[in-house]
C-alpha cells in the first residue's frame, strides 16, 4: 500500500496555507509533520481525512481496498476527543465500533490496551483529559483500519499512556500499517520521516 500527496494545495478562510506540498509514504512507514502554529499541519491530516477540500493537486492511495474512500480507509484523531459524555466508557467505544465497522479487537480488549478497563462503566463525563484521549485511541485499535492520521496524540497523556500509545503505534506499523502525525516534538515515532512545513523556499 502506498499515500502520496503531489502538489497539494490549502486554502482556508481565503488563505493559502501551504502550496506544492508532496509526499510520499508506504506500509510500515510513519511521517512525522512539524512546524509552527498555522503552518498547516491540523489542516494537512483534516485534508487526508476528507474533512478539508483539496484546492490543488492531488492525494492517491494504491493498493488499498478498491471498494472504499481513502477517508474510510483511514483514522482521524484530532484535538477533540469524540465522545458522548451521557454514555459510559464502554458505551462509547462500542457505539464507534459499530458506526465505523469495528473488526479490531472486541471493545473491552481495546479497553484493556489503553488502561481504561476498570472504567468501563463510567460515565464518559466524569473521565480526565488524559483518560479521555486514551478512549479516542481505543478507537484505533478496536475499528481496524490502514492509515492512522494522529494530530498531538500525546496530548494530555502521562508518561506511562505515552508508552502505551508508542507501543501501539510500532505494532501497527510492524503490521504493515502507515501513520501521519502532527507534533511539536517527540511522541514515539522515532524512525519516522520528518515532514516540515512552513520553511522558506
Amino acid at each position: 500500500m502506498q499515500l502520496s500527496g503531489t502538489d497539494l494545495l490549502c486554502i482556508r478562510g481565503g488563505r493559502e496555507v501551504f502550496a506544492g506540498l508532496a509526499f510520499e509514504l508506504r506500509g510500515g512507514e510513519a511521517i512525522l509533520v512539524t512546524g509552527r502554529n498555522g503552518a498547516g499541519k491540523s489542516s494537512l491530516l483534516r485534508m487526508i481525512a476528507g474533512f478539508v477540500p483539496i484546492a490543488g493537486g492531488r492525494l492517491e492511495l494504491k493498493d488499498g481496498d478498491p471498494e472504499l474512500t481513502l477517508a474510510e480507509q483511514a483514522h482521524y484523531l484530532g484535538h477533540q476527543d469524540a465522545l458522548k459524555p451521557s454514555l459510559t466508557v464502554g458505551e462509547n467505544l462500542s457505539f464507534w465500533a459499530r458506526y465505523l465497522g469495528g473488526d479490531g479487537l472486541a471493545p473491552q480488549d481495546a479497553l484493556e490496551t489503553v488502561g481504561l478497563d476498570a472504567l468501563a462503566e463510567l460515565p464518559a463525563a466524569y473521565l480526565s483529559a488524559g483518560q479521555r484521549r486514551r478512549l479516542s485511541i481505543a478507537r484505533l485499535v478496536a475499528v481496524k483500519r490502514p492509515i492512522w492520521l494522529l494530530d498531538e496524540p500525546t496530548s494530555a497523556l502521562d508518561r506511562s499512556a505515552q508508552e502505551r500509545l508508542s507501543s501501539l503505534m510500532q505494532h501497527h506499523l510492524g503490521g504493515g500499517g502507515m501513520i501521519i502525525a502532527a507534533a511539536h516534538g517527540p511522541i514515539g515515532l522515532e524512525r519516522a520521516r520528518e515532514l516540515r512545513l512552513g520553511e522558506a523556499a
